[in-house]
């Protein structure tokens, strides 16, 4: 079959396009923003990316199928053709994920606010170090396993990141609902995507329409420290298990602690030792992630006993890049990149570098880019958040005139908030001024260490890059 993504670079549907390739289907497709990690892991793979969009190119092509990523909206010219001619069918993402793959095989689906590409990952790799040959489609690009999309045999289970976002501008439901979960995995629930969800009552009731699929022979994995999470209620036709630091919780963590040389913590199921961890990986919110990802890895396999997969391969785990990954460490300067986009993760990230980095000068660079991070509804979360900061450094609203002046994010009231609370901080009309002023600050570096975390879930006009080498330099 000759398939065309539309929207091609987006980490889920470069992925999906991967793994319809190696599925045997010709693959093609179209996209305005291609850049690393997911433009070069396709020239790689051999998919011809177009720039842009063009019907006429498009019915040159005959697709057998288009696949319209959820950023497509009305007004694209591909879908205003499509739509007119009825030349060639078309699908969401997630229903053309559920019809070729995931119909036939126990999925394992990793769902929540935060977390989700980096648990989907460790499900995955844990999977495959310790049993056959799982499949798995991971919303961006993992360094394990080392790709981000694999179908495994059919016998084994798919692994697969659980979106709660709609799935086009045809259908508006969640993701997730396309995804048949043999085992659903809550990781958390919190309040995002203001553009679809009005509130977090809203988000909670996507959560339990999701819920409701999973079998009598399946299970829930849910995360029983998050409050969010119980509107859920009892989900009486599966069986619920519960991950988390609190007594209670079938699978526990333990003993957590954290360094400049790393973290460990202990897992105990039901009241009796599982695995002590020590790895490299910063924070209690990714031993949260290796929790869940391991009990839902073992209950695949194991229903009675899910203790039987060996947890030995973590300590090897490298994580997923733009999560906290590490650009360039030097005797005085570290920059990191992370995809945080929400107030609660950003703030999470940067307590946990005041106890992975002591001492050092910790400076926050925010790219407000994501549609719930451009609006004002989230704007006090993200001020208390990067108050963690002892500098910030503020980039322009993406896409700022597609918004009323009243909805839009307001850095300059942010930095003006920052710096009445004694954080240095700034706010910039470009992302390019705002890079010069960085490098001025702090390159060359002198005195004490330097900790730069860019913030954003897009490619801040490459400014990461620059600074980065600049630093290495």
């Amino acid at each position: 079959m000759k398939i065309y993504f539309m929207g091609v670079c987006g980490s889920a549907m470069g992925n999906a396009a991967l793994l319809a390739r190696a599925a045997g289907h010709e693959v093609t497709g179209a996209d305005t923003s291609a850049y690393p990690p997911m433009s070069s892991v396709l020239s790689e793979a051999g998919i011809s990316v177009s720039e842009g969009y063009d019907p006429v190119r498009l019915a040159a092509l005959k697709p057998d199928m288009v696949v319209i990523g959820n950023a497509m909206m009305r007004g694209n010219p591909e879908i205003e053709w499509l739509l007119d001619t009825q030349a060639c069918p078309f699908t969401s993402l997630p229903a053309m994920l559920h019809d070729l793959v995931l119909s036939r095989r126990k999925n394992i689906v990793i769902a929540g606010t935060h977390g989700k590409t980096t648990t989907s990952a460790m499900t995955a790799f844990l999977l495959r170090e310790n049993w056959g040959d799982p499949g798995f489609l991971i919303g961006g690009v993992p360094q394990d396993p080392p790709t981000g999309s694999h179908l495994g045999s059919p016998a084994e289970p798919f692994v697969i990141e659980g979106d709660e976002y709609d799935s086009a501008f045809f259908d508006k439901r969640s993701k997730f609902i396309h995804y048949s979960p043999h085992v659903a995995v809550f990781n958390n629930l919190e309040f995002d995507h203001a553009d679809i969800f009005r509130d977090l009552a809203d988000v909670q009731r996507t959560f339990i329409h999701f819920s409701r699929i999973i079998p009598r022979n399946g299970f829930a994995v849910v995360n029983g420290d998050d409050t969010n999470l119980r509107a859920l209620g009892a989900m009486p036709w599966t069986t619920v298990v519960r991950v988390g630091t609190d007594e209670g919780n079938d699978t526990r963590i333990v003993d957590f602690s954290e360094s400049a040389s790393g973290s460990s913590f202990v897992l105990t199921w039901r009241g009796s030792p599982w695995a002590k961890v020590q790895w490299s990986l910063p924070g209690i919110y990714n031993a949260r992630n290796a929790a869940m990802a391991a009990t839902a890895a073992g209950l695949a396999r194991s229903r009675d006993k899910p203790t039987s997969l060996s947890l030995e391969a973590l300590a090897r785990f490298r994580g997923v890049r733009r999560r906290q990954e590490v650009l360039f460490a030097g005797p005085l300067i570290t920059v990191i990149e992370d995809f945080g986009h929400h107030p609660t993760a950003i703030a999470e990230t940067l307590r946990t570098f005041r106890a992975r980095f002591p001492g050092s000068v910790l400076t926050a660079v925010f790219e407000p880019r994501s549609n719930t991070a451009r609006i004002r509804t989230l704007q006090a979360g993200f001020e208390r958040a990067l108050s963690h900061a002892d500098e910030v450094y503020l980039g322009p609203v993406s896409r700022a005139a597609a918004l009323r002046e009243e909805d839009r994010f307001d850095s300059e009231a942010v930095a003006e908030n920052l710096e009445a609370q004694g954080i240095h901080a700034r706010q910039f009309p470009s992302n390019s001024e705002l890079h010069d002023a960085l490098a001025a600050d702090t390159l060359p570096v002198r005195g004490a260490q330097r900790v730069v975390v860019f913030f954003t879930n897009g490619s801040f006009d490459g400014i990461i890059g620059r600074y980065a080498a600049a630093a290495r330099a």
